[in-house]
């Protein structure tokens, strides 16, 4: 399958692998909060059972990213912005930790693949592609996380880390923002090759928080 998601498969995804599938149409906006979420096509698109997409819902429902309803099926479900603060409220801490240990544990080499994908994406903003900063924000957001070593938050922060409100990201890295996330991936990055474990917490959690004020903003501004 071609799906970056799915494509190491060679046999029947499993309901884990399909909710993870689920979950990455999520975040990149393909299936949207409020759009119902067809079993069939899911089976097609995913090469899973019937029994398995079932269970996948199952498992996105208990995450809070899916509601199920009798005789209506699964749909994505849409946060309020007070829930959605306080998934950026607790972003911020976990990924501040990352930040933290990703400078104290992380090998050489990935803090020097850090430091590429941050002037790739400074290259973003030179050449208008945001697109591509958005796939590069999660490579190198990732790269913390596993340099870190603190697997767990990983697991929990990617959950986290899914749009669940109706404000879709596609607008989310536009202008000034962008600008703004480039300056804050140096920030951090700067603390990390200094060796600065406190000052890469706080600029990571700087920067998780300014991701939420802009789309309190945006969600200001639609009203």
């Amino acid at each position: 399958m071609a799906d970056p998601v799915l494509s190491s498969i060679s046999k029947a995804p499993s309901a884990p692998e399909i909710a993870d599938w689920i979950r990455a149409q999520i975040r990149a906006s393909k299936l949207v909060p409020g759009q119902r979420l067809i079993e069939i096509d899911i089976i097609r698109r995913t090469g899973g059972s019937r029994f398995k997409v079932r269970e996948a819902f199952q498992r996105l429902a208990a995450e809070g990213l899916v509601e199920i309803e009798e005789f209506r099926g699964a749909t994505v479900r849409e946060s309020s912005m007070e829930e959605v603060s306080q998934l950026y409220q607790a972003r911020a801490v976990l990924e501040g930790l990352c930040a933290r240990d990703f400078t104290r544990n992380a090998s050489a080499e990935e803090k020097r693949s850090l430091q590429e994908i941050a002037q790739e994406m400074e290259r973003c903003l030179e050449n208008g592609t945001p697109e591509l900063f958005s796939r590069l924000n999660s490579e190198w957001h990732n790269l913390i996380m596993r340099g870190s070593g603190n697997f767990a938050i990983e697991e929990m922060v990617r959950r986290l880390s899914t749009p669940v409100h109706r404000l879709l990201f596609g607008t989310f890295y536009r202008g000034e923002r962008l600008r703004e996330a480039v300056r804050d991936h140096f920030r951090i990055l700067e603390a990390v090759l200094d060796g600065n474990a406190e000052q890469a917490e706080i600029a990571m959690r700087h920067h998780v928080e300014s991701g939420y004020r802009f789309l309190l903003h945006l969600e200001r501004s639609a009203c």
